[in-house]
């Protein structure tokens, strides 16, 4: 971390995108003070199953015939169950029937929505971690009995089977569903940006989410781009395993922070970004090639898309010169006049604030001035 850090952040010069639908502007707030440009696409949206015959018709089979435990795996979920039965008609059934069996909640957030409907929890693990969950039951021994499992929208590998190969009966309850989102443009816009590069890192905080964005992707024709983006130039970051899974399985690496929550996944980005950032010493400085933008001795430079897209391809290969022709291939929507390299290179120089950083080396091209004393330092690098 740079001691200028502390002035501008230590995600300032990095654009980051953020899928969720729900705390999005949390995790935003969270990534815009640490300095970061923040790119927000919601991957899908979450709509309560109030209206919805599938709840209805579960809860009312679960009040008529009790199961012999409900599993409580979100709060926001536990409190929609309750609300949506208590429209219906049916809330002093449930509240009854959950009385009179085993319930378990997923944690500390559940535990207290439980409270609040005036019910006490069986067990709670303190980690909210479902695989806690499941161990307590396997333990205790599931075959012959029903287990009711209230539903977030949120796949749990593994967990169903698991019961099911131990024996017991397994009852979904659908509380939320995940739909894509209404307006598509932003999504889109998103997935644009991470095949140009646009972006220097994705998060994600549902698996839902990660899904959506995949299969949008497919929907467009452009998964294999999308692939190799996050594969090579995108840092992919969730907020936990689970999340992780739609992404793992295309072969993308994805990091996490130890401890699932949007505070932590932030560090995360804290650490790896500035890492991933291409640092050389150039005309006695040192200068660190960010997303949108240049530190230049710790100083923030920022840097219009043409100019950084220049810098990027110079720094490909630092020191060597790159011809006029190959630095108007990298300029976005470029045309075929050369004079637009300069007109770029310009402004590069200008927001540089260092104009001799880049060299010009007559009917050549332009070179980045890499300092000769780096040659072996940084040689394959």
């Amino acid at each position: 971390m740079h001691d200028d850090d502390a002035q501008h952040g230590p995600l300032a010069g990095f654009t980051v995108g953020v899928t969720a639908a729900r705390r999005a502007e949390e995790l935003g707030t969270l990534l815009t003070r640490r300095g970061a440009a923040v790119l927000h696409a919601p991957a899908l949206r979450i709509v309560p199953l109030a209206d919805d015959s599938e709840l209805l018709a579960a809860t009312r089979e679960l009040i008529d015939n009790a199961p012999d435990v409900v599993i409580a795996t979100t709060a926001i979920g536990f409190r929609g169950w309750v609300e949506a039965a208590d429209g219906w008609g049916i809330g002093d059934g449930l509240l009854e029937l959950l009385r009179g069996i085993e319930l378990l909640a997923r944690g500390p957030k559940v535990k207290g929505a439980i409270r609040a409907a005036g019910l006490t929890e069986a067990w709670s693990p303190q980690s909210e971690s479902m695989a806690e969950v499941l161990d307590r039951l396997l333990d205790e021994g599931v075959s012959g009995r029903r287990v009711a499992l209230q539903l977030h929208g949120e796949p749990l590998p593994g967990f169903v089977e698991s019961l099911r190969a131990a024996g017991a009966e397994v009852v979904g309850v659908p509380v939320y569903r995940w739909m894509p989102p209404e307006d598509i443009t932003p999504l889109d816009r998103m997935l644009d940006g991470t095949v140009a590069r646009g972006l220097d890192a994705l998060t994600f905080t549902s698996a839902p989410a990660a899904a959506s964005f995949l299969n949008r992707a497919e929907a467009r024709g452009m998964l294999p781009e999308v692939l190799d983006a996050l594969s090579h130039d995108v840092l992919t970051a969730c907020v936990g395993p689970v999340t992780a899974l739609p992404l793992q399985a295309k072969g993308i690496d994805t990091v996490q922070p130890e401890r699932f929550r949007l505070g932590p996944l932030v560090q995360v980005l804290c650490a790896q970004l500035p890492a991933r950032a291409r640092t050389l010493p150039v005309a006695g400085h040192l200068v660190e090639i960010r997303g949108h933008a240049v530190l230049v001795d710790g100083a923030l430079r920022p840097v219009p898309p043409a100019g950084m897209a220049l810098l990027h391809t110079l720094a490909r290969r630092p020191g060597w010169v790159v011809s006029r022709a190959d630095l108007l291939r990298a300029l976005p929507g470029s045309g075929t006049d050369e004079h637009a390299v300069e007109t770029a290179m310009a402004r590069l120089r200008t927001a540089l604030g260092v104009p001799r950083l880049i060299q010009t080396v007559v009917k050549r091209g332009y070179r980045l001035a890499l300092d000769p004393s780096a040659d072996t330092k940084y040689d394959g690098s």
